[in-house]
C-alpha cells in the first residue's frame, strides 16, 4: 500500500477540514458544467473504444480536440497561477 500523500494525512488529522472539503466537492461535482466537462470525456472514451479500461486519460487540447496522456501529467495540471488547465500538442478532432 503507498503511503499516504500530505494532504491525505491533513484530511485524516482534521475532520472539520475533511467534512468542509467533501460539501464543496459535492457541489462542485453536481454543477452542470462539471457534469458537461464529464460527459464530453466519456462519449470520447466510448468512441475510442477504452471506456472502462483504465490507462491514459482522454485530455482537452488548448486547441481543441482531444489526446491521450498519463492521468498524473493530465490532473496535475491544475491551473494554478494563469496556467491553463489544458494540455499543449495537437489533438485529434471531437469523436461525432
Amino acid at each position: 500500500m503507498a503511503a499516504k500523500s500530505r494532504t491525505a494525512k491533513f484530511y485524516a488529522s482534521n475532520p472539520e477540514a475533511r467534512k468542509k472539503k467533501q460539501a464543496y466537492d459535492v457541489a462542485r461535482n453536481k454543477s452542470e458544467k462539471s457534469k458537461k466537462y464529464r460527459r464530453e470525456l466519456s462519449r470520447e472514451r466510448r468512441a475510442r473504444g477504452i471506456m472502462g479500461k483504465g490507462g491514459k486519460d482522454v485530455s482537452h487540447v488548448k486547441g481543441g480536440g482531444y489526446k491521450l496522456e498519463a492521468p498524473s501529467k493530465n490532473r496535475a495540471r491544475q491551473g494554478a497561477n494563469g496556467k491553463s488547465t489544458k494540455a499543449n500538442g495537437k489533438g485529434t478532432k471531437k469523436s461525432k
